[in-house]
């Protein structure tokens, strides 16, 4: 059984291969970007396991011993799921494993976003010494409101953090029940109210057809003048070029990045040069203990399908009546 790593930027795949020489499987390595160099690398793959590559349907159908894509995290926008149902093999992704380090990171943005961190630590490196003319209206956090659009496992661990803080927290979700809301210290609003009366807007969804450029210039537009965007889900939620355009013209007091349309960003990117944002390299997941967790659990999804059984985590289980068959 021949299983293909299309791309991975982590240190070292030795939990994989270690994974799954246990059922007699050989891991094999690539740094694949396109269709093709996946197509070259995996023709004969019983098995990938997939970072950033694209999966798509033209790929699916080049693999004709594939079972089952594993993908290195939660959102499996990459991958062409629809495609891979039909044609009967399994996708699979690795759900909960940065819950803590995730909602972390999205207060560590958050604070740093209310306490105006990275601008006074800029000007302190630049010789000035000044507070309150530097810092500029700055309000205090519990008289303040945080939005949350989607509200998986991310979302509410984020809104209990936040209630520590004394934070208002508004959530959003179409699933979102106001029970289940309240039970994590939120309350239900739609999307336009949300947007509205939110201080910080931080985005939790995943990326599909339907929530692609969600914040818009219009949705953009309905934010506070004072208010920031937290975004460490997808770059592709935020219409990059409309939100570039809301933090030039002063329509939005600033953002909080940690992911982007295109990554990493061209150099020329806007978003590199303005002092209201700050941007980190999709790191909101990582630990020593999320990345650990992240490619045992990626492994054995495969280890699972090529033993004959469901993976651990599947995305589609309705294919299971309608698998490939070694």
């Amino acid at each position: 059984m021949r299983v293909v790593i299309t791309d991975c930027n982590f240190p070292s795949v030795e939990i994989e291969r270690a994974e799954l020489a246990a059922i007699g499987a050989r891991v094999d390595l690539y740094q694949c970007q396109t269709e093709d160099d996946v197509l070259t690398c995996a023709g004969d793959a019983d098995a990938l396991i997939v970072q950033y590559a694209p999966i798509t349907r033209r790929v699916l159908e080049g693999l004709p011993r594939l079972r089952v894509v594993s993908r290195y995290g939660i959102g499996v926008d990459n991958i062409d799921v629809r495609a891979a149902t039909a044609l009967g093999v399994w996708v699979a992704n690795v759900p909960g494993f940065c819950v803590p380090e995730a909602s972390d990171h999205t207060l560590a943005l958050l604070l740093a976003c209310a306490r105006r961190l990275c601008l006074l630590e800029r000007t302190v490196r630049a010789g000035e010494w000044e507070t309150v003319r530097v810092a500029g209206p700055t309000p205090r956090l519990s008289e303040q409101t945080l939005g949350l659009i989607g509200f998986g496992s991310i979302g509410r661990a984020v809104a209990q953090k936040a209630r520590v803080f004394g934070l208002r927290v508004l959530a959003y979700s179409p699933r979102t029940t106001p029970e289940l809301a309240a039970a994590y210290g939120a309350e239900r609003a739609d999307l336009e109210r949300l947007l509205r009366e939110s201080d910080y807007v931080s985005l939790h969804c995943p990326l599909t057809p339907e929530t692609r450029h969600l914040l818009n210039a219009e949705r953009l537009a309905l934010m506070k003048p004072t208010a920031f965007l937290i975004n460490t889900a997808r770059g592709a939620l935020v219409d990059e070029a409309a939100l570039i355009a809301a933090l030039k013209s002063g329509r939005l007091a600033g953002a909080a990045l940690d992911v982007l349309e295109r990554e990493p960003p061209a150099p020329d990117n806007p978003l590199l040069r303005l002092p209201n944002v700050i941007i980190t390299p999709h790191a909101a997941w990582y630990s020593s203990r999320s990345l650990e967790t992240l490619q045992r659990t990626v492994a054995r999804n495969v280890a699972a399908v090529l033993r004959g059984e469901p993976p651990l985590h599947p995305v589609n289980p309705e294919v299971q009546s309608r698998l490939r068959r070694p």
